[in-house]
């Protein structure tokens, strides 16, 4: 068609071209996000969205970049971490020779404070005084780790009560604490050292009221190589999580079925209640065999008041102590054993992915005196 003789034609021209091809790319684009699901306008999709609450996040790994190492040499690696200030000060009071009773005033008040608790204490001393006087010529810094060993109790047993792996029985165990005191991330590294004894292993995202607790474990899941069950809605019940993961692993032919919990503190009876359901609901595929309680070792005394109320609504079966390497107050081990009669199983000595080992007694108390 001519335009010539339509004043200002050309620019009327590249107009309508460039209009023809604003609405194509328009139309492009409309169909394009029709074809994937994703809404044209708000609050409306052309096709029904999964509004399904929990979600299985299978295994990648290709993401693994490095194995895990042997439980084994763990705790005989970290083991320098342990002491701290603990073991220097006791060298110093020891190594003046005969102990006066000036002496015997700092150690005790060295042992406070390394958080080693008054009633422990007191028997410590007790019992070195008791070793002194049996055997005066003696040393008493190897008395001294012989009273330490016996009060931590090295006949406690302190494995994770598992089957071998492959031995195809599914076993849930449900960590438990407090925010803040590394509990996804033990989680997480619980899982790698179990894939480096060959268990076979799910992650249950239960806390679901954290929002970066589920990502956060997605991504541990993905560095181990362990698929993940978590919920795509922040809020959504722990418990149709936990359940949804112990239906996985026994349908996987899983060893291990690791529930990571919310660590909401607010008050006694929400929490009695929130974790008495997702135990329950576990247990309808099989019951725990381990509740384990992360504690921070850098709280001290405090973190036992946290210790006591995990202890009343749940049935505890061993302490992860986190963050040893952070502090001096050592003794936190020997207080809360005494506080809530369960053995401390596995210590956290940095953040490193393999910085979590089986407890053993003598290497511990060598570790704190720094021998």
């Amino acid at each position: 068609m001519d335009v010539s003789w339509i004043p200002g034609s050309a620019d009327l021209v590249v107009v309508i071209v460039a209009a023809v091809a604003v609405l194509g790319g328009a139309g492009a684009y409309l169909k394009s996000r029709r074809r994937s699901g994703e809404p044209t306008q708000r609050g409306y999709a052309p096709y029904p969205v999964d509004d399904a609450a929990v979600r299985e996040t299978p295994a990648e790994p290709s993401v693994v970049t490095e194995a895990p190492e042997s439980p084994d040499s763990r705790l005989a690696r970290l083991r320098a971490r342990i002491g701290g200030g603990l073991g220097a000060s006791l060298l110093a009071i020891f190594s003046r020779g005969a102990l006066s009773q000036d002496d015997w005033d700092e150690l005790e008040e060295t042992l406070l404070l390394a958080d080693v608790g008054a009633s422990a204490t007191d028997d410590i001393l007790a019992g070195l005084q008791a070793r002194l006087r049996a055997e005066p010529d003696g040393d008493p810094r190897t008395m001294l780790r012989a009273v330490l060993i016996e009060t931590i109790d090295p006949t406690l047993d302190r494995s994770l009560r598992l089957a071998e792996p492959g031995a195809g029985k599914y076993e849930p165990i449900v960590v438990v604490g407090v925010n803040g005191v590394g509990k996804t991330t033990t989680v997480g590294k619980i899982a790698r050292m179990l894939v480096a004894e060959g268990h076979a292993v799910v992650l249950a995202a239960a806390d679901t009221f954290r929002a970066a607790a589920a990502d956060q474990l997605e991504t541990w899941g993905a560095r181990v190589g362990v698929p993940v069950v978590r919920s795509d809605r922040e809020g959504a019940d722990p418990a149709s999580v936990a359940f949804e993961g112990a239906d996985r692993a026994r349908t996987d032919g899983a060893d291990v079925l690791l529930v990571d919990t919310a660590g909401r503190l607010q008050n006694k009876a929400g929490l009695m209640d929130e974790l008495g359901k997702l135990v329950r609901v576990v247990t309808k595929v099989k019951e725990p065999v381990e509740v384990l309680l992360v504690l921070d070792a850098t709280t001290g005394q405090n973190g036992l008041a946290q210790a006591r109320v995990f202890a009343e609504v749940a049935q505890v079966t061993g302490i992860v102590l986190t963050k040893l390497d952070g502090t001096a107050k050592g003794g936190i081990v020997v207080a809360v054993q005494r506080e809530l009669g369960v053995p401390v199983k596995l210590i956290g000595l940095g953040e490193g992915a393999d910085d979590l080992a089986p407890f053993d007694v003598e290497q511990f108390v060598d570790g704190l005196l720094g021998s």
